[in-house]
């Protein structure tokens, strides 16, 4: 799969991109030319040399400040669609086998958490638990999941009554085998694609919340609290905001144009895609000799 989706221009832009992102989160740290949390009297400053994208009000290298912060908001991210992932996809795949009981309870609770607000609910969370950005992700995966429930479901379901599966069930075979063997192929392209999907929504949810300054102790850097604090100060730096609003704007484009890669190979859209391109390299390779022949 990951072939073909580094075969479109799309899926090459937005692997590129979300893998800059991956290393910014992964050495941004290292990457910051100054302490992102040492304070000077030269605040609010305008880019220059020394500062290549300004001071903030307290005189903190805002360069400094936007690599050190990556990594909150792509753990951030990552773990609201891991959480999601396996809450949702596993129920999902288990109700088609499990009986009537497993399948209504878990049908219901995917109703319920549907319905839960999930940027309050885990601003609830957070102050039953403390201020942390863990907790509040992995909360916030939880009420995301029925997505992957759904689309775990509707996979399975399709899979479910082929008569290669029942076959192999009137066999003997385990569901663990029959879920391994077959139907995980065909549920992982469409899991595939929430999941990308997810890492946009997750990137929003982190930024939301350290917009709000929830989820993470000050003075720490966050993409979402720089644009919050930039926000105090337009009169002195109208231009402040657009660096770290560019950053998750792109990061959040980037995964849902990921998303829309992945689901243009998967399925019968793939194949179609596949085929078409091995047709047009069997008509080049039939008209080459014919314009060589012509050449001579």
């Amino acid at each position: 799969m990951l072939r073909r989706v580094l075969a479109l221009t799309s899926g090459r832009i937005a692997v590129g991109i979300l893998a800059v992102i991956a290393l910014l989160a992964l050495l941004g740290p290292l990457l910051a030319p100054q302490d992102p949390l040492a304070t000077s009297d030269n605040t609010l400053a305008a880019a220059s040399g020394a500062h290549w994208l300004g001071t903030d009000y307290l005189g903190r290298d805002v360069l400094s400040r936007l690599l050190d912060g990556s990594r909150v908001s792509v753990l951030g991210s990552l773990e609201v669609a891991v959480m999601a992932l396996v809450v949702g996809a596993i129920p999902g795949i288990l109700s088609v086998y499990l009986g009537r009981v497993f399948e209504w309870v878990t049908l219901r609770l995917a109703d319920t958490l549907v319905a839960l607000p999930f940027l309050l609910f885990a601003v609830a969370v957070i102050a039953l638990l403390g201020n942390g950005i863990t907790q509040a992700m992995l909360v916030t995966g939880a009420l995301v999941s029925p997505l992957f429930y759904r689309v775990a479901r509707a996979a399975t379901l399709s899979v479910a009554r082929s008569p290669y599966v029942e076959a192999a069930l009137v066999s003997g075979a385990s569901i663990g085998w029959v879920v391994r063997r077959h139907v995980w192929l065909k549920v992982l392209p469409p899991l595939a694609v929430a999941f990308a999907q997810t890492i946009g929504v997750g990137f929003v949810i982190v930024s939301s919340l350290t917009f709000l300054g929830i989820g993470v102790q000050p003075p720490e850097p966050t993409w979402g609290g720089l644009l919050a604090s930039d926000l105090g100060y337009l009169s002195h730096q109208p231009w402040a905001p657009v660096v770290p609003a560019l950053l998750i704007m792109v990061t959040v484009w980037a995964a849902n144009l990921l998303a829309d890669a992945i689901r243009d190979v998967s399925g019968e859209a793939g194949r179609a895609l596949v085929n078409s391109r091995k047709a047009r390299a069997n008509r080049r390779a039939a008209a080459d000799p014919v314009s060589a022949g012509g050449t001579r």
